[in-house]
């Protein structure tokens, strides 16, 4: 089933992200979390691309095959290309159609000094163009990144929405906001999004923040902006480990359950492979959706 397919009228599509362990990590690691994940009954989960977008690492098809062929759960296959020539995309594409995974998130990927940047993908439209003309690809349903605050490359927001279109043009068929922490944000960018054509449904990545340390590695990363209520509640929390935990995960539920109330397509939960808080925020707005 392809992803967008899954975006209906009246309905709020609600789906989880999950990474490959470490390298040093056993991917059995994983499996346990998905066993937990699976119980809060997600559209479907989605997995980021092994280590630094090393086209020879196979774990992320490993796990998005469990999540599809063990627990029955749509899979959305992260695929970077900026390391990959053709030839090793066409070669992990197979792979994704062997293990019978319908559904790729088309990213250019990080710039890694660990792995070459090749010459054959520049940017995400490329890949997406390439899989509309690859003979596995072409049937496969395709996602794309969005970013409510414009990419951290971008020139300007105005910018980065005309490659947005692009890429929806090339043939993204839905997709997926980075982190944000203000939904005022977000739905500006929806509006600004449809105001240029672009019709496909968005959904809203949101992220609990149970420590200090991990949004200030995300917000380095992405370039979200934090309002004063986030960071009231960091500056107030952040030597106490248990109440920063529910802070964070309260001021997602918070986030949510407005977004929910404004018709919002769909919510994607970064777990940060973390059923227990999945499982509390999951809790909280199942009556919702």
């Amino acid at each position: 089933m392809k992803i967008s397919s899954l975006f209906q009228p009246g309905k709020t599509v609600f789906s989880l992200e999950v990474f490959p362990p470490k390298r040093t990590g056993s991917i059995d690691t994983i499996y346990k979390t998905l066993e937990e994940l699976g119980d809060l009954y997600p559209d479907f989960i989605s997995v980021t691309y092994g280590a630094g977008g090393n086209p020879a690492d196979s774990s992320t098809c490993q796990i998005a095959s469990r999540i599809k062929n063990t627990y029955h759960i749509e899979a959305l296959a992260h695929l970077t290309c900026v390391n990959s020539t053709r030839e090793n995309m066409k070669a992990i594409i197979h792979q994704f159609r062997e293990n019978n995974i319908e559904n790729v998130l088309a990213l250019r990927g990080d710039i890694s000094p660990e792995n070459p940047r090749q010459e054959d993908f520049s940017y995400a439209m490329d890949l997406i163009r390439y899989l509309r003309e690859d003979e596995d690809g072409a049937s496969m349903g395709i996602s794309a990144a969005c970013y409510p605050e414009g990419h951290p490359e971008a020139e300007s927001e105005e910018e980065d929405l005309i490659r947005l279109k692009q890429k929806v043009e090339a043939g993204a068929q839905h997709l997926v906001s980075q982190l944000f922490f203000e939904n005022e944000i977000f739905y500006d960018f929806v509006k600004r999004a449809r105001q240029h054509g672009i019709k496909v449904p968005i959904e809203a990545g949101i992220m609990p923040v149970v420590n200090k340390r991990q949004i200030q590695r995300m917000v380095s990363l992405c370039g979200a902006s934090l309002p004063s209520k986030f960071t009231k509640m960091m500056n107030r929390y952040e030597n106490n480990p248990e109440a920063m935990g529910d802070a964070g995960i309260a001021y997602a539920v918070d986030q949510i359950v407005d977004l929910i109330s404004n018709g919002v397509e769909g919510i994607h939960l970064y777990t940060m492979n973390n059923p227990l808080i999945a499982k509390r925020i999951a809790d909280s707005i199942k009556n919702l959706r």
